[in-house]
């Protein structure tokens, strides 16, 4: 989970995509941008929405009346989890064109039937709809039925110097305060030739740093023949991609890294030492009634191991406050858990009852108390980012350069550049110190 929140804005003529959510919908956000732009579209809004919690979903409803407002002449498209589990929601909303699911976003022929089509317009309250070539103005299939994903082949990412590439898509267990596998589907992984391939071609274009994203990445490979998990994926792309020089993960589940991944992270230089965890809590009971596959040893124990082979790892995590039955005892243990896995980067999530998942049936907190055990977990994770800044101070790090004059070092931590710097270099930069949230190069 994530709340990331992304907006490429165009000239006004081309097309705008605003993303919420995840770095899986990042990367497709990119995709849809391309392929937009190559079936002509102009004046084109896509808004690429999350269903993680109600806000993330609200968060998106309110963006799509801030920017009908701000581009009246505009067309906007609704796309993305919330889209798929709500289309009626969103297709009753006077500013949508068009809502498309999670799967119809990704084919170039929707966006070539959309662009072809004389009644899009209409669509969005310019007149009447009429003939063979009205387009429907919702198009979500059963998400569920879909049993193969691509990698979408891009050169780059816009500028940027770290690229997101797609290796699995969907999920497979039931967790039981998670909407996503209705959003996404099945779990089904790419083929590893074409992330492969995928991951040198942007290599080839300049590309620093590439990140491999997935709704349940450590799933991967499960479906494919042979089974090749995510660690024989990892390693093949370090092998066969000897120019690029940083191979970043995103989050994954610790329970099931497999030997491989382990060894890979271990002893692979260009694999970066930062590991985000699906945890959720650091509770046994409330890691049982959300249906993890997990125990509060478990992840302490990987922690410690992982750690042990690679001192330098920096860890991140997902955390959940308020789930339904959480005492404070066991909010405490989720507190607590934070200091016992050397968490760095925290990802706190008040608890979001999702309509149709079995959490939301059960005992629930008063929001007053779900908002204050956020704010304190938080507060923790403040602590903890603090406690790791410190420790940085003096050390020399290699760090990727960014747009903004920041970059970002092998950890992850956020790096400023004082005096300005040009994106897309790799230097070994000493820490000055830290302003509290990215260190200050000296």
């Amino acid at each position: 989970m994530a709340d990331v929140m992304l907006a490429r804005a165009a000239d006004g003529q081309g097309v705008q995509v605003v993303t919420f959510g995840c770095r899986l919908n990042i990367q497709e956000s990119e995709a849809i941008r391309r392929q937009a732009e190559a079936a002509g579209h102009r004046e084109l809004i896509v808004v690429n929405t999350c269903a993680v919690t109600t806000e993330a979903t609200r968060q998106a409803r309110q963006a799509i009346r801030r920017l009908h407002r701000d581009h009246p002449d505009a067309r906007i498209v609704v796309t993305g989890c919330a889209a798929q589990i709500e289309p009626a929601r969103f297709a009753g909303m006077g500013e949508v064109a068009a809502v498309l699911g999670n799967h119809e976003k990704m084919l170039p022929g929707t966006w070539s039937a959309l662009a072809a089509s004389n009644s899009f317009g209409a669509l969005a309250g310019r007149g009447a709809v009429s003939g063979l070539d009205a387009f429907e103005k919702v198009q979500v299939s059963d998400i569920a039925a879909v049993t193969e994903t691509a990698v979408h082949m891009l050169d780059g990412f816009d500028a940027r110097t770290r690229a997101f590439v797609q290796v699995q898509n969907g999920c497979d267990h039931a967790c039981t305060f998670c909407i996503i596998p209705q959003g996404r589907g099945r779990s089904r992984s790419a083929p590893m030739g074409s992330v492969v391939e995928q991951v040198r071609r942007l290599a080839g274009h300049g590309v620093q740093e590439v990140v491999l994203t997935g709704v349940d990445m450590t799933s991967y490979g499960a479906d494919l023949p042979g089974a090749p998990a995510l660690g024989v994926l990892v390693q093949a792309i370090l092998r066969h991609v000897p120019e690029l020089p940083r191979l970043r993960l995103s989050s994954l589940d610790a329970v099931e890294v497999d030997d491989a991944l382990r060894a890979a992270i271990a002893g692979e230089a260009r694999l970066m030492p930062h590991l985000h965890l699906s945890l959720q809590s650091g509770d046994d009971l409330i890691l049982k009634r959300m249906k993890r596959r997990h125990s509060r040893e478990d992840a302490i124990r990987f922690c410690a191991e992982m750690r042990m082979a690679r001192p330098d790892l920096v860890f991140g995590a997902d955390l959940i406050a308020g789930f339904p039955t959480e005492d404070e005892a066991m909010f405490g243990r989720s507190l607590d858990i934070i200091e016992a896995c050397g968490l760095t980067h925290l990802h706190v999530f008040p608890y979001s009852a999702r309509p149709g998942t079995p959490a939301a049936r059960m005992p629930q907190l008063p929001g007053a108390v779900i908002s204050e055990r956020a704010k304190r977990l938080r507060e923790a994770g403040r602590a903890a980012l603090l406690c790791h800044l410190d420790g940085e101070r003096g050390q020399v790090r290699m760090v990727l350069t960014e747009r903004g004059d920041v970059g970002r070092t092998e950890g992850f931590v956020p790096v400023l550049f004082p005096q300005g710097i040009a994106p897309g270099l790799l230097l070994p930069v000493r820490m000055a110190g830290h302003d509290g949230q990215r260190l200050i190069a000296g």
